[in-house]
C-alpha cells in the first residue's frame, strides 16, 4: 500500500535571504501544523436515534403554491 500523494507547497521568500536550515525548519513546522489541523478538522456525523428512524411523517408538507378555495382571486 502506498501513501496518498501530498500536494506540493509553494513557498516564496519576499524579503531577506533564508538559509536551507531555516527553510527546512519552516517546512517542518508548517507540515506539522497542517497535519494536526487536518486530523482535528473531522466533522461529526449527526446521530439519528432508533426512534427517529422508525417514525413516519404524519402528513406531507403543505403546498404553498396552490391557492386555497374557489375565491383565490
Amino acid at each position: 500500500m502506498t501513501a496518498p500523494e501530498q500536494p506540493s507547497a509553494d513557498v516564496r521568500i519576499i524579503r531577506g535571504v533564508a538559509s536551507e536550515e531555516e527553510l527546512a525548519a519552516l517546512m517542518a513546522v508548517v507540515s506539522d501544523a497542517y497535519t494536526t489541523e487536518t486530523a482535528d478538522a473531522v466533522a461529526e456525523e449527526p446521530r439519528t436515534s432508533a426512534w427517529r428512524r422508525t417514525q413516519r411523517p404524519l402528513r406531507t408538507p403543505l403546498r404553498r403554491d396552490i391557492p386555497w378555495g374557489r375565491f383565490s382571486g
